[in-house]
């Protein structure tokens, strides 16, 4: 995968929040793009993830990566991950794998998709209010997850950069409620990423990624470099996840090396990463940062295997 952005300005009420910027990275590469504090480094990073329409340019994803989602998208029973699972409540006070025959509920779908009442439509519910399997909601303060695409996407390129790019800890918009339990945002962002997000889910995916001992601490006691982990763990999980975009790991810490090490070790695993900055001297960087409000941008950095130092 390939991400093109070519002189992307975005103006707000009050003036320019991101003036014209260029920037391409790709599949196996990380880049840092340093900007000033404010809401604009988050801007352009939206844009990056095709939610955010910039004023003047193009975000364009070259991917020809088969997409695993497509054929979920055939068959929506195809690949839930809950959908055996009798411990998933679906809300109703009813559990769901209980042998309903699923042929019947596609049958209905297709020959009475205005009812309100066909088992169709209320999978489509269940489905839409996924965040239900995890032991509480809301931890997003904003999802715009219906905002305009920006992407100019080459011919044959059906997928957009909404579908390709996660958006990792941004103010607003993918930030966890700070007050939530671990265990609350884990299960939300289990369910957002289609995967098992019931209790004994949420247990088992903590003690793998040794975080059981906080489940009940609130979110905002997380020590920086953890909470950055599993977030970012937990956003490249995503089917279809091409390409990650962690917004200013640099205010939660003024450390460097546990969000450098986690972009190079998401990288090797073949994503492309984009962290934003606004407080980091670019001395104390690994390389040479891309700016906002600059067309001729450094390379990005492609990490040898071993590169964790």
């Amino acid at each position: 995968m390939q991400m093109i952005a070519d002189r992307v300005r975005i103006d707000g009420p009050h003036g320019t929040l991101v003036p014209q910027t260029s920037l391409t990275v790709s599949s196996g590469e990380f880049v840092v793009v340093k900007g000033e504090p404010g809401t604009g480094v988050t801007a352009f990073g939206l844009a990056l993830a095709g939610r955010l329409r910039p004023s003047t340019g193009t975000v364009t994803v070259h991917d020809d990566t088969p997409d695993p989602t497509d054929r979920a998208d055939d068959d929506p029973d195809q690949d839930d991950p809950d959908r055996d699972d009798p411990d998933r409540d679906d809300g109703d006070g009813n559990e769901d794998g209980d042998g309903s025959d699923d042929s019947d509920s596609d049958s209905d779908s297709d020959s009475d998709s205005d009812s309100d009442e066909s088992p169709a439509d209320e999978s489509d519910s269940d489905a839409d209010d996924s965040g239900d399997n995890s032991e509480d909601s809301g931890s997003r303060s904003d999802r715009p997850a219906d905002s305009p695409d920006a992407t100019a996407a080459p011919a044959g390129t059906a997928r957009t950069a909404s579908r390709l790019v996660a958006v990792v800890d941004a103010p607003g918009v993918s930030e966890p409620d700070e007050a939530l339990p671990v265990r609350v945002v884990v299960g939300e962002e289990l369910a957002l990423a289609g995967r098992p997000a019931n209790k004994a889910a949420v247990t088992r995916w903590l003690a793998d990624h040794d975080a059981a001992p906080y489940a009940d601490s609130r979110f905002e006691h997380l020590d920086a470099d953890l909470r950055t982990r599993l977030l970012t763990t937990l956003a490249a999980s995503r089917d279809g996840v091409r390409m990650l975009v962690l917004d200013r790991p640099d205010r939660h810490t003024s450390e460097t090396d546990g969000w450098v090490q986690l972009a190079r070790e998401h990288a090797e695993r073949g994503l492309a990463v984009v962290v934003l900055t606004a407080t980091v001297p670019d001395s104390a960087l690994p390389t040479e940062p891309a700016h906002i409000g600059r067309l001729g941008q450094p390379d990005p950095a492609r990490p040898l295997p071993e590169d964790h130092s």
